[in-house]
């Protein structure tokens, strides 16, 4: 009786549990299809696969937590290595001693079964307790409370999850137990009740021998009846739910990682991605020919692409994006979860509605324009009424159809918040490219709505008449070089070409105007001429890389600018090149080839750092008295964009006399100094200064001077410690650098 009860229940749950699961996977897969098209995100297919493997099989994307990462790893190899049990329970509910034809008394698969089902209790209990740990407390103020990466996230789904997993890795080790013992009372089984079969649950097993037969079979029957139930409930409640990430992402990560920006690897940072118009770049050539109607950016759901879509259903919930923000860390609405989030639940609120609208033909969309529906004033081409026209209902009180993205799901102060520094899309464990969402509702924001921050506004004048977010003259770009002792030489005055010297020497606009900056210029100049390194500078013909105007969403300013520039390089024969500022050598190494530009870029501690180990470079300690401690602070376009970490501390360690401390967070995790992302140029009102709580930690390590390799940087951490009151020096690497060359020569 009680079998036919189980068997029966057991079947009912599977098949509505599998139709409702797939009718959520179903609803996925639709609402992603509502995205434009992504190029190049499934080939080269060979590749794809093989970095998706190894990035899931070896938990690249869990850095700096060793524990919570093993845990993990046991818990999402528990699912795909144990579901061979699932299905044996199916068979053990009308005979106890059934096994898997072949695999079922396989040495070797018993082995792994019951070790990963051990690991799996192990991770699953250990998961949990980082949860519980971790997760914010309902007494807690929200300052407090916010300083958990699982603020925000929902905390039912993530315990139904973990209540799921742990039920299921006991019903296995429960059920390996149960058969051990019905084998031993078994004469035609008992050879099976050995450690050879059960080495990790024989000694369980033993304790239950001698229970007797008929308990036995009834308690295998009704422990495979819970766990088939416990998962097929499972696969009900995700279907129910399509954006339930923490449990949909053992699915999605999968194709997440594989659609990667970077098939071979990498996260997508580095070179900003091209503005896209119907799958197709857009250039000052294309933009005349694009039609009335094109959309410049994303500006509603419907603007993302499918991978866009993608990112947001895999999102996990797990907030390592949001630990890492400089923003969110600092009092600001940007978390780049909540952002995340807030399109996921958006995008399965209109989907729907996208879809029907894309279903209906243009008489009915011609149609909707004439008659409204439930207050709303519909127009051509709005969801709404093509729905009123199609005959579809959609929820009252949620934001649909051709929502503005901004301001209506994402405030403007979450907009224009980030730095762009890349934490969240380095410490993201399923690939979401959270940056390059932020870009493209900027790019929407400032091509199309024209609304964006003021101080951008004249920051996008200068760029276009001056040539440099300054607005100064060209003409002052070379007055760095007043009163040096030597000549700095200038292509088409001094020199023809680049081609006759070692390298062009790309200044920037911060290292000509910036008086911070200018000393560093100056210093790269004196490192470079006092090692015989030949170089030459543009002078007057330089112009901003578009770097601020391109992260600000002014993608057109950009080319312009850019266009120009690579025309100058070009006439210039320029192919080596040294910078000094971050982003002016993230711009020109990675995102002038979009343009036609391909050049050798080097930044100057990468070329000063070879000039060093070559000799060529000779730094003395000073007197005894004079001897300081370093801390390094990591420009985010530098390190996390371009991976360039090792070169700046070598030459700090190449420094006699010099102690080199790091901070808390340094290399891959550092925090920003708040400048990228345009943010230099825009003032900071909400929540704690960036600058001020980097140079806050920075002083924390008892350095008297923090060494940087960006003029931005610079900029921000001079200010943040004068903020402060700390008496610590904020200096480039290359100012550092001069002072022991000098000292030699002095000797």
């Amino acid at each position: 009786m009680l079998q036919t009860v189980a068997i029966v229940l057991v079947a009912v749950a599977t098949v509505v549990g599998v139709a409702i699961f797939t009718r959520g996977a179903a609803a996925i897969a639709a609402q992603v299809r509502v995205g434009r098209p992504a190029a190049g995100r499934l080939t080269p297919v060979g590749r794809r696969a093989w970095t998706a493997l190894a990035q899931i099989l070896g938990h690249g994307h869990f850095r700096g937590r060793p524990v919570v990462r093993a845990a993990h790893w046991a818990v999402m190899l528990s699912f795909p290595l144990l579901f061979l049990t699932l299905v044996t329970g199916y068979g053990q509910l009308a005979d106890p001693a059934f096994a898997l034809p072949l695999l079922g008394h396989l040495p070797p698969g018993e082995w792994l079964t019951e070790a990963i089902a051990w690991l799996g209790l192990v991770g699953i209990v250990g998961l949990i307790a980082v949860r519980l740990r971790t997760q914010p407390r309902p007494a807690e103020e929200p300052e407090t409370a916010r300083r958990s990466r699982f603020f925000g996230s929902t905390r039912w789904q993530a315990y139904v999850v973990e209540a799921v997993i742990l039920a299921v890795v006991l019903c296995v080790l429960a059920l390996r137990a149960l058969e051990y013992a019905y084998y031993a009372g078994e004469p035609e089984l008992a050879r099976y009740a050995t450690t050879v079969h059960f080495p990790l649950t024989a000694w369980l097993g033993e304790t239950l021998t001698g229970s007797g037969q008929a308990t036995l079979a009834t308690a295998i029957t009704v422990v495979a009846a819970v766990k088939i139930l416990v998962s097929v409930g499972w696969l009900a409640i995700v279907g129910l739910q399509p954006s339930m990430g923490v449990a949909w992402h053992r699915f999605l990560a999968v194709l997440n990682v594989y659609a990667r920006r970077e098939p071979g690897g990498g996260p997508a940072l580095g070179p900003a991605q091209p503005l896209l118009a119907d799958g197709a770049p857009v250039t000052l050539e294309t933009l005349e020919d694009l039609p009335e109607d094109a959309t410049l950016g994303v500006g509603t759901l419907a603007d993302f692409t499918w991978k866009g879509l993608l990112d947001f259903s895999t999102c996990t919930e797990c907030g390592r994006c949001q630990d890492q923000c400089p923003a969110w860390n600092t009092g600001k609405p940007l978390s780049p979860k909540l952002f995340t989030l807030a399109l996921r639940d958006h995008a399965a609120a209109t989907a729907p509605f996208l879809r029907a609208a894309a279903a209906a033909s243009p008489e009915q969309l011609s149609a909707a324009t004439l008659a409204g529906r439930d207050g709303f004033t519909p127009h051509t081409g709005d969801v709404l009424g093509a729905l009123a026209a199609v005959g579809a209902t959609g929820p009252t009180g949620v934001a649909v159809g051709p929502t503005a993205l901004v301001p209506d799901v994402i405030a403007p102060d979450v907009l224009w918040s980030c730095t762009m520094c890349g934490a969240c899309v380095h410490q993201c464990p399923v690939d979401i490219e959270h940056v390059d969402h932020i870009l493209d509702l900027r790019r929407h924001e400032v091509l199309m709505a024209s609304a964006f921050p003021a101080e951008l506004g004249q920051m996008f004048k200068k760029l276009e008449t001056k040539g440099n977010p300054w607005g100064l003259a060209a003409r002052k770009r070379l007055d760095w070089a007043k009163d040096l002792e030597f000549e700095v030489p200038v292509v088409g005055a001094d020199v023809e070409s680049a081609a006759e010297v070692d390298y062009l020497f790309w200044v920037g606009c911060a290292g000509a105007f910036e008086d911070r900056a200018k000393k560093t210029t100056r210093a790269v100049a004196e490192l470079l001429h006092t090692a015989g390194v030949s170089f030459a500078v543009l002078g007057d013909g330089e112009a901003c890389t578009g770097d601020p105007a391109r992260r600000a969403g002014n993608e057109l300013l950009f080319q312009m600018l850019a266009a120009q520039n690579v025309e100058t390089l070009t006439e210039a024969r320029a192919q080596k090149i040294v910078v000094t500022c971050a982003h002016c050598f993230n711009t020109l190494a990675r995102e002038y080839p979009q343009l036609g530009g391909r050049y050798d870029v080097v930044h100057h501690t990468q070329l000063l750092n070879r000039l060093v180990r070559e000799g060529r470079l000779t730094p003395v300690a000073p007197p005894a008295a004079e001897t300081r401690t370093i801390t390094y602070h990591d420009p985010c376009f530098l390190g996390r964009h371009n991976q360039v970490y090792a070169p700046p501390r070598e030459l700090l360690g190449a420094l006699p006399g010099a102690t080199a401390v790091e901070m808390p967070r340094s290399g891959e995790t550092a925090m920003c100094c708040g400048g990228g992302g345009a943010r230099v140029w825009m003032e900071e009102k909400i929540g704690t200064r960036v600058n001020v709580e980097r140079a806050r930690e920075a002083a924390a390590t008892g350095a008297t001077a923090v060494a940087t390799a960006c003029p931005f940087c610079t900029t921000m951490l001079s200010d943040g410690v004068a903020a402060n009151g700390d008496e610590v020096e904020v200096l480039d690497v290359a100012q550092l650098l001069l002072a022991g060359v000098r000292r030699g020569q002095d000797t």
